[in-house]
């Protein structure tokens, strides 16, 4: 048997290394020894191991649309925590993910100001932001619904669908559970219309868009 060190693999940015028969213990071993600075996402999944480099676009849409959530959550003066892409992990489903961002909305009272956390214990976020979903090797929506996390994001090449979960499994949704009130399937277009002139006219934009919406 062949043994690899973690620091003899070196995925490409925008590639993908997935890796079979991992155990939950080399798992976490392999969280433990990669740390927290990294660029590189993780999902793990009964024994599949997925190790993911982000190119600088997924960067980009994955600031710009958590920025619009948080700019949105602020406009509609909604308390919100963001945990970025914090490592979700349950043992006994075998299961485990890193989101691109998440967010607490209807818990933050019960996270507020929190930095550790069990998901046997703890809420789930309330919302994930995945960017790319269908380009990752994995499928990570049956990870997600074993976390537990009720609504994701899903971006993808100008496209965001929204996924709420009911009886364990995920289906597209019209509207936000967090955000009822607003067409989100529009920040695409919001972003795209924006995106030369700048971060600030961007959210600047956003927080108008909101306020148009419920108008």
């Amino acid at each position: 048997m062949v043994t690899l060190q973690l620091r003899q693999l070196d995925v490409p940015l925008g590639q993908r290394l997935l890796l079979h028969d991992v155990s939950w213990a080399e798992f976490e071993a392999i969280l433990e020894e990669l740390g927290d600075h990294r660029s590189t996402r993780l999902a793990y999944d009964r024994g599949l191991l997925e190790i993911m480099a982000p190119l600088p676009e997924h960067e980009y849409f994955k600031e710009t649309i958590g920025d619009a959530i948080k700019d949105i959550s602020e406009a509609l003066d909604l308390d919100y925590e963001s945990y970025g892409s914090t490592t979700w992990r349950r043992q006994a489903e075998q299961a485990g993910l890193e989101p691109d961002n998440c967010f607490y909305f209807q818990n933050e009272a019960l996270v507020r100001g929190r930095l550790t956390f069990d998901l046997d214990q703890d809420p789930p976020p309330d919302l994930a932001l995945e960017i790319d979903l269908t380009r990752k090797s994995l499928n990570r929506l049956p990870i997600y619904a074993r976390l537990g996390v009720p609504e994701i994001w899903c971006y993808d090449q100008g496209r965001l669908t929204i996924y709420r979960l009911a009886a364990g499994q995920y289906t597209p949704a019209e509207q936000s559970a967090v955000f009822p009130a607003l067409q989100i399937q529009a920040l695409p277009q919001l972003i795209e219309a924006h995106r030369q002139q700048g971060r600030l006219a961007l959210r600047r934009a956003v927080r108008a868009w909101v306020q148009g919406q419920l108008a």
